[in-house]
């Protein structure tokens, strides 16, 4: 056995947990020259990197090899070139935390970029062909220019169909994405997902090239786009709340979130500038950009910091001793998970609700389960659980029985409909109401992104500031209705008005939204009446993203027809509809932020009453 240990480089620790080498202060086990002659029979042997654990003759082996290869090869080439310097282990979790938060941010900034360019090209596909110089062979002057099966007078209702083609299947999707994602290992569901969004993405464009004019075949590769889309949300968003905690949550995610609006701004400036010559590209390249990113997680994504050995960071669950030693289960061995699960069975958690205050003792044990699974990188994709070395991931039902789950999750409903109704919408819109041409309104799109970038930012400073998470979202959202009308009305009055305006309500539109999508997601995924189940943060996400985004397919699909009703005021109807829409999502929060501004006043109370008995330490009954 000893033999064998060394042969892999590594070095064996006893059943006990006692070893020849050194312990990190975290419970992670360094590599080490020397081996203990008294081990017993039954033995773990580890490299410095935690990994696949392979059973034989009694003997648990830990390889490397479930290590990305960018992060092997980047302490293979410390190893060699560092010397004696090391990092402590507060750098060294500091600099796999960044990665994360850099590897992550890239990502959606890639997927919402391959999305973005439909919205972009659909002002080529069908346009007013009058305005142009008619070539001598062409007879029919109105629509020469158009791209079949969009050269039609109901053209808006064919785009709609392409949006909510991809954005149907996306919503569907993405409860399943949910439930996938807490049972396989995250690198390869995110690198997977996004090769394959980026051959979808690809496919579009090469109509293109191919001379493609089937409805059918536009309608299909946008279905299966929105599909392997859905990968990125539960994905990202799990992997970030694995890194990080609750402390500064809103703040982190604030800034974190702008991946959604860089990436439509991205896709927005690369897709126009193809759009006018070649709409093809507009896709392929975006395409092929996701592809690549794919390739880079699948290299250096690490989805939990107990694969590298890095603290678990706190939820806001108990600080008991027995969750203590549940995290670091990670570098512990398996007589010493069962006795941290034991303890964690027994342990109480005194949080009190985020979002109810009513329902908590109904919801204060959602999980039957007390044991721990935690997926390699070879682990099969939907993986055959062993009941002694598992956690139950928590379930549908059980999912919407967290408070607040189903009031944001309807609330997002309404407010991504408003957000992606401009998402695709916005570049035609100000091509028909502006004299801008495709290329312009294309452009000047992307400040209803640069004002969801600041939106999103202030939102999370907002929430982390007041504790107030519901009554953020109500806020902005009472601002951005009449914002809406005032767009509406004046922006197309001068250059001015239109930038000034459209980033003022991208900051109200998108703020909420960003809001709900990320911090309030993982705070309702960390929840805890869950007990410290880290296994429903990707259930969570994905029923509230995949709530969010039934409305999202929703509100383009309407946005069309509605703006093909009449010419001249079919676009009035679709800003109506957007406003009614947040008044309504508006109503949704009414009781969460009955309950927020409920326990802020009891919190001040408290904090009067514990001022009054230190001012008067000596009176049996102070006064308040």
């Amino acid at each position: 056995m000893m033999q064998r240990a060394r042969a892999y480089g590594l070095r064996e620790e006893s059943s006990n947990g006692s070893s020849s080498g050194s312990s990190s202060p975290n419970g992670s086990m360094l590599d080490s020259t020397g081996v203990n002659d008294n081990m017993s029979n039954n033995c773990e042997v580890r490299s410095r990197s935690p990994s696949v654990i392979v059973r034989t003759g009694g003997s648990v082996f830990r390889h490397r090899r479930d290590l990305p290869w960018g992060i092997r090869l980047i302490q293979k080439c410390s190893d060699w070139w560092g010397g004696g310097c090391t990092l402590t282990n507060e750098r060294r979790e500091f600099w796999y935390r960044v990665s994360i938060l850099v590897i992550t941010y890239l990502s959606y900034t890639a997927y919402h970029l391959s999305r973005k360019p439909i919205s972009i090209v659909k002002n080529v596909l069908n346009r007013n062909c009058s305005m142009l110089p008619t070539p001598p062979t062409v007879t029919n002057d109105t629509t020469w220019c158009d791209w079949a099966p969009f050269d039609r007078e109901d053209a808006d209702v064919l785009l709609g169909t392409l949006d909510s083609a991809f954005l149907f299947a996306y919503a569907a999707g993405m409860f399943v994405s949910g439930f996938v994602a807490e049972r396989v290992n995250l690198r390869y569901f995110l690198s997977l997902g996004m090769l394959l969004s980026g051959l979808f993405t690809y496919l579009f464009g090469v109509a293109r090239f191919r001379n493609i004019h089937n409805l059918s075949y536009f309608i299909l590769v946008q279905a299966l786009g929105g599909i392997f889309q859905t990968t990125g949300w539960p994905g990202v968003v799990t992997v970030v709340g694995n890194w990080f905690g609750k402390g500064k949550r809103g703040l982190i995610f604030g800034i974190w979130n702008s991946h959604t609006s860089l990436g439509n701004i991205l896709g927005s400036v690369i897709a126009t500038a193809y759009v006018g010559d070649n709409w093809g590209l507009s896709f392929i390249v975006p395409g092929a950009i996701i592809g690549v990113m794919g390739f880079i997680v699948f290299l250096f994504l690490v989805p939990k910091p107990q694969h590298v050995h890095c603290t678990i960071p706190d939820h806001g669950e108990s600080n008991d001793a027995s969750t203590n030693d549940l995290k670091n289960s990670g570098s512990s061995t398996s007589t010493g998970q069962r006795s941290s699960r034991a303890n964690l069975k027994r342990s109480k958690y005194g949080q009190g609700n985020s979002y109810d205050d009513d329902s908590s003792d109904d919801t204060s044990r959602l999980l039957g389960s007390d044991d721990i699974y935690d997926p390699r990188e070879d682990t099969p994709i939907i993986t055959h659980y062993d009941p002694e070395v598992k956690i139950k991931a928590v379930g549908f039902t059980e999912a919407l029985k967290i408070p607040g789950v189903v009031e944001f999750s309807l609330c997002l409903f309404f407010a991504k409909l408003v957000s992606y109704t401009f998402l695709y919408w916005l570049p035609r819109y100000i091509n028909n109401s502006t004299k801008f041409d495709a290329t312009e309104s294309g452009y000047l799109s992307t400040l209803f992104d640069v004002g969801g970038i600041i939106g999103g930012i202030i939102a999370g400073v907002i929430s982390d500031y007041s504790g107030m998470s519901a009554t953020t979202c109500a806020g902005m959202l009472c601002f951005a209705i009449p914002m809406m009308l005032v767009y509406q009305n004046y922006g197309a009055e001068s250059l001015l008005a239109s930038i000034i305006l459209l980033i003022i309500v991208g900051i109200l539109v998108n703020g909420p939204y960003a809001l709900i999508t990320t911090a309030v997601s993982t705070e309702l995924g960390t929840h805890p009446c869950l007990m410290g189940n880290a296994r429903a943060l990707a259930t969570v996400t994905a029923i509230i993203d995949g709530t969010g985004s039934i409305g999202a397919a929703v509100g383009p699909l309407l946005a069309g027809s509605v703006a093909a009703i009449s010419k001249e005021a079919g676009w009035k109807y679709v800003f109506l509809m957007l406003m009614i829409a947040d008044v309504i999502a508006l109503i949704l929060l009414v009781r969460l932020v009955s309950n927020e501004f409920k326990r802020f006043f009891e919190t001040r109370h408290a904090a009067r009453l514990k001022v009054t008995v230190h001012v008067h330490p000596e009176s049996n009954n102070p006064q308040v």
